[in-house]
This record gives structure tokens, sequence and C-alpha cells, in this order.
């Protein structure tokens, strides 16, 4: 467990940076070996963009410079627990285990729920067409 702390307080260091430069308070950083192999803080408002989660781009630095062998062995240590977009992108890019500090429910409680609303998928439209555009790709 001390080893998991001491990457958490690096993960949360993150976060405080980011905090200090005007964005949301995540951090994450990518461990392989027991040495740190990519590390990111949130961008949200710095880049004006709703995708530049901790995480998110972790993953995105990770996979153009870390192989898949490594990936496979890395764990990766988030400030807060990940959203949906997040866990996404970790799963695919093939990363093992996540450690976390802060809940989504307790920061879903301390920000009154407000960061979420509800929205609607409909599916599937043009299965057929949309099938084949994957036939023999796979």
């Amino acid at each position: 467990m001390e080893l998991h702390e001491h990457w958490m307080a690096r993960a949360i260091e993150l976060a405080r940076q980011a905090r200090d430069r005007g964005d949301h308070p995540f951090g994450a950083l990518l461990v392989a070996d027991r040495r740190v192999v990519a590390s990111a803080r949130n961008a949200v408002n710095t880049e004006s963009d709703v995708t530049q989660h901790a995480e998110l781009r972790l993953v995105s630095k990770a996979s153009k410079t870390v192989d898949q062998e490594t990936l496979g062995r890395c764990t990766l240590y988030t400030s807060t627990e990940p959203c949906p977009m997040c866990a996404g992108a970790i799963y695919w890019a093939g990363i093992p285990k996540v450690v976390y500090g802060f809940p989504a429910a307790s920061l879903t409680a301390m920000t009154d729920g407000s960061h979420g609303h509800p929205f609607e998928v409909e599916g599937p439209v043009l299965e057929t067409q949309a099938r084949q555009v994957h036939e023999g790709f796979w």
C-alpha cells in the first residue's frame, strides 16, 4: 500500500498543478516497473476542450510513446476515479490496472451533481449498412 500512496501523492500534485493553472483539479500518471512512463494534468479550460481530461491526455501521450507490452504492465494512478470516457480509453489502451484517490460518487456529492445531464442514445439505425463497412476488416 505504501507504494500506491507514493504514486498517488504524485497524481494529486499534478491535480494541484492543474488547478493552479485554472483547469479542473485532476492529475494522472502511468507507472511501469516502478518508474513513471507518462503523466498528465487536466487541460479542459486552458485548451477549451471538454475531452482534455488528465487520464485521456495521459492515454493519448502513452499510446504514442510506450510500446504495447509495457502498457500491459502499467498501473495508472489518478487523483479521482475516472469518468466513463476516460475509463474507456484506459481499457482500449490495454492498461490493466487503475488506482484512484477520490471516488466519483464523492465528487458528484461535492458538486451537487451539477456535472451531468440526461442524454439519449438511439439505435441501431441502418444496421445492415453500418455492418457492411466492418465486413472483411476484422
